[in-house]
């Protein structure tokens, strides 16, 4: 069977890889692209490895972007996201990827879909994220007319370092839900069946999450990704109550339909500043950070951190009465994350009125990026 070349670039945004498509050079019938991309990125595997395609078997490594001419005033570009299963034949457009966010700027520069600025001049663009309807805000170095890849930033997670993207997540709340708060309220309790009653914060702020206090489903939120990855009681408790929060949150109408949009709610243990161990064996100390992550993907342990999980994270900290806001430590400036790779720093500004409405106007988080490869990405006809 002959294949099909599609031009094509594979990047990294943050601590995810995606491969990235111009609109333009996809099929103009947009229903044939699910079928496409599973197998461009060689889903479904089984073997969970995706070998014949570019996948690198977690969900972090399965993804595809597609950029387009922006379909709003206020954007230079259309981005939408695809989040593809490695297992199974996947193809979830219901939510966000912040890592690969970070991508989207530097790839239309260096594609001419934008203006490049002038030399020693920050490029800015603005990025509508298709998948929600919220414009992100991309900011960063140009040299030369393309996006400066060599920098001084590290990001845990990464090897090395790069040069810094700030992106802003403007006016993040309702991304999936159309309501920060979308019970209305910043804590509930679910009737989780088979678990019980479990108390929750669920928050939608760059994507819908679900928060539980990892000391309430007993543990004690430290765990590495294999050692939860093992944890087959944990990961089954934590399906469950993703799955009543979406019901709660109306992105589902049922138990069933809420295991087919597996990617959001985005569900997370929290846990209070406490002493432990990243990825890397580097001993991570309580001072380190202001409030512990492990948010699961796709059913399965992030190795760091979603990026739009940590924005809806650093929102929910600054929501009085939510389980954040109990666990984490209050200070000035910044909201520090510690997740299995390190830590990750945040900025939220969050108001609330004298009705009690509480409102994001903005979240922030600095990361890097790097185109790896340009080409084709062959597929069979």
């Amino acid at each position: 069977m002959p294949q099909m070349r599609i031009p094509a670039v594979f990047m990294r945004g943050g601590t995810s890889n995606a491969l990235v498509f111009k609109r333009e050079d996809l099929p103009g019938d947009e229903s044939r692209w699910p079928a496409l991309f599973l197998t461009a990125m060689g889903s479904p595997d089984p073997n969970g490895r995706q070998l014949n395609g570019m996948g690198g078997g977690i969900s972090s490594l399965s993804k595809v972007c597609v950029i387009g001419p922006p379909t709003r005033d206020d954007a230079d570009i259309d981005y939408s996201f695809f989040q593809i299963g490695v297992t199974d034949e996947t193809v979830d457009t219901s939510g966000n990827c912040g890592n690969m966010s970070s991508a989207m700027g530097p790839f239309a520069l260096d594609e001419g879909l934008v203006s490049a600025p002038p030399d020693g001049d920050e490029a800015v663009v603005r990025i509508h994220n298709t998948n929600t309807g919220k414009l992100i805000v991309g900011r960063f170095q140009a040299e030369d007319g393309k996006a400066r890849v060599s920098g001084d930033f590290a990001l845990d997670g990464v090897s090395g370092t790069g040069a810094a993207i700030r992106l802003e997540f403007l006016d993040p709340g309702g991304a999936g839900t159309g309501r920060l708060l979308p019970t209305g309220q910043a804590l509930d309790t679910l009737d989780v069946p088979g678990v019980g009653p479990v108390e929750v914060s669920m928050v939608d702020a760059a994507n819908p999450c679900v928060f539980v206090a990892a000391e309430n489903i007993g543990r004690d939120g430290t765990a590495l990704p294999d050692m939860l990855e093992a944890d087959a009681e944990c990961l089954a408790i934590l399906e469950r109550i993703r799955r009543a929060a979406s019901l709660a949150m109306g992105i589902a109408e049922t138990e069933n339909g809420a295991g087919r949009i597996p990617s959001i709610p985005k569900v997370a243990m929290i846990f209070a500043p406490t002493d432990c161990s990243t990825l890397s064996g580097a001993r991570q100390s309580a001072a380190d950070y202001d409030i512990g992550i492990r948010m699961i993907s796709i059913g399965r342990p992030h190795r760091a951190v979603p990026l739009t999980g940590g924005i809806c994270l650093a929102v929910a900290t600054r929501i009085p009465g939510s389980l954040p806001n109990r666990l984490a430590r209050h200070g000035a400036g910044e909201i520090i994350v510690g997740h299995p790779s390190g830590t990750l720093s945040l900025d939220a500004d969050v108001t609330v009125a004298p009705d009690g409405t509480v409102h994001a106007r903005h979240g922030a988080v600095y990361r890097t990026a790097r185109r790896m490869f340009e080409g084709h990405v062959l597929v069979p006809a």
